[in-house]
């Protein structure tokens, strides 16, 4: 089970804790556990099922991706089209949640066998697709959340997201992200709305430390930053007959960057894609606050994560 104290870390600037200035992780540190689409690696993505996984894997905090029903009703998923991840086709927005939740989430989900073959474990045990209101129904009062809008128009899915919210007095536990910046003045109605900071500027400063070794508009007050551990660029020099690219897998978080952000304020990290063992080990190095892993039940085993 998660633990108290992940609760209020991760709650920090929230409003959730009775210390909003408490200090970032420390390095060397335990990263709280997020399980990224509710564990992606151990069951079907953002269904009960996984978050039902990843709470018995010890994860602290859960990721969640949201679009929006033909009839207005906030549900998990995030591709855009169906046929991903389910025994349908088209976009979530063309289906009611009557019809949504007829479909196999689980369908396209596979595993492994003892004799390494692959398999499809769920096609013979539907999974359906949740509302954002079960989801939270199920998980443990408290337990932090993290909403990733992954549809558009914002303000549509702002103000449905905020009614479920409502309903489910879940605020204080919420923290709201979307690579769309329009959802920061969606939200903005809402007082008690806590988001990302936009990952524009998340993104501008890490290349900014990285590229010219300066700390640039470093955040003048708490707020959570994420941004992938690790992360395919293309570095893009322009000339006057054309461009050249070179392909890079860049590490952003690193000493200097994770200092620059939390130079003015307790700003909360959070790196993203961290699923293997020296990649954890090397974020709770730097002090990062918390890891999005696609397996709890993988990493939980790494030396020093203890649950």
């Amino acid at each position: 089970m998660y633990r108290n104290i992940a609760l209020c870390a991760l709650a920090i600037g929230l409003g959730a804790c009775s210390s909003p200035q408490a200090p970032p992780a420390a390095a060397g540190s335990r990263p709280l556990l997020v399980a990224h689409r509710a564990g992606a690696a151990d069951a079907p993505e953002n269904t009960l099922v996984a978050i039902r996984t990843a709470l018995r894997n010890g994860a602290d905090a859960m990721w969640l991706s949201v679009q929006l029903s033909r009839d207005g009703v906030p549900v998990l998923y995030r591709p855009a089209d169906l046929a991903a991840n389910t025994d349908g086709s088209g976009p979530v927005a063309d289906k009611t949640v009557e019809q949504l939740q007829q479909l196999n989430a689980g369908w396209q989900f596979r595993a492994t066998d003892s004799q390494g073959a692959i398999t499809y474990p769920y096609r013979d045990r539907p999974v359906p697709i949740p509302t954002l209101r079960e989801a939270l129904a199920s998980l443990p009062p408290g337990m932090p959340v993290m909403l990733d809008m992954k549809a558009l128009p914002a303000g549509p899915q702002a103000d449905a997201v905020a009614r479920v919210l409502d309903h489910a007095h879940a605020w204080d536990r919420a923290t709201l992200y979307s690579t769309e910046a329009a959802y920061q003045q969606a939200f903005a109605a809402y007082p008690r709305a806590r988001l990302f900071e936009t990952r524009d500027a998340t993104r501008g400063r890490l290349a900014q430390v990285a590229l010219q070794q300066q700390c640039v508009d470093a955040p003048a007050r708490p707020v959570w930053a994420a941004f992938e551990y690790r992360r395919a660029l293309d570095v893009v020099e322009k000339f006057t007959l054309g461009e050249g690219r070179s392909p890079v897998r860049a590490t952003l978080w690193t000493p200097a960057s994770v200092a620059c952000f939390r130079s003015v304020a307790p700003v909360r990290i959070l790196a993203i894609g961290v699923n293997t063992a020296d990649d954890y080990r090397a974020a709770a190095a730097l002090g990062v606050d918390a890891v999005m892993v696609d397996s709890p039940r993988a990493m939980r085993g790494v030396p020093g994560t203890g649950n």
